[in-house]
């Protein structure tokens, strides 16, 4: 669903959305060993497209670089993690976000995914990619230039930190 200004994610969208990147994944042949989902943003389209691909072994990075709505840091951050970059020497991995946007997170993290860890492949999905994006995902739904409210995001926090 969009409007002038915004791409509009429903729940029941994001589910159809999910299934069908797990299907371009499929399609494709790419069986990954590993599903990293990057946080937080892409932990809902990961455990969904891991369900799908069959995949149960799933693991997370916390990157930071969106700080408010259009605003973020000069360059995206790797929080502290307890991801062991050894155990994914060898594997198979497909990296998950909701959005490429500049492209940085995604790039950060497939790099840290291939430096650190050795793995034998990185392929990434995303729900949305930005036409200018610096960093092209390997399977993407849609691609569009405006705000996407996403269904896990879309209201505000219960509670202000």
């Amino acid at each position: 669903m969009t409007t002038p200004d915004r791409e509009i994610l429903t729940w029941e969208l994001n589910g159809a959305a999910c299934r069908e990147l797990a299907q371009q994944v499929a399609d494709d042949g790419y069986v990954p060993d590993i599903i990293l989902g990057i946080a937080r943003g892409g932990l809902i389209p990961a455990g969904a497209i891991a369900y799908a691909l069959d995949c149960k072994l799933m693991i997370s990075l916390n990157v930071e670089f969106y700080t408010g709505i259009g605003e973020t840091l000069s360059e995206p951050v790797l929080l502290p993690s307890l991801l062991e970059a050894s155990g994914l020497t060898g594997q198979r991995v497909l990296v998950v976000d909701d959005v490429a946007d500049t492209g940085k997170t995604l790039k950060l993290v497939i790099e840290y995914c291939e430096q650190q860890g050795r793995v034998a492949e990185v392929r990434s999905a995303v729900l949305y990619k930005k036409p200018h994006t610096i960093t092209v995902p390997d399977y993407t739904w849609r691609t569009t230039d405006k705000w996407i409210n996403f269904p896990w995001s879309a209201q505000g926090p219960v509670v202000t930190r």
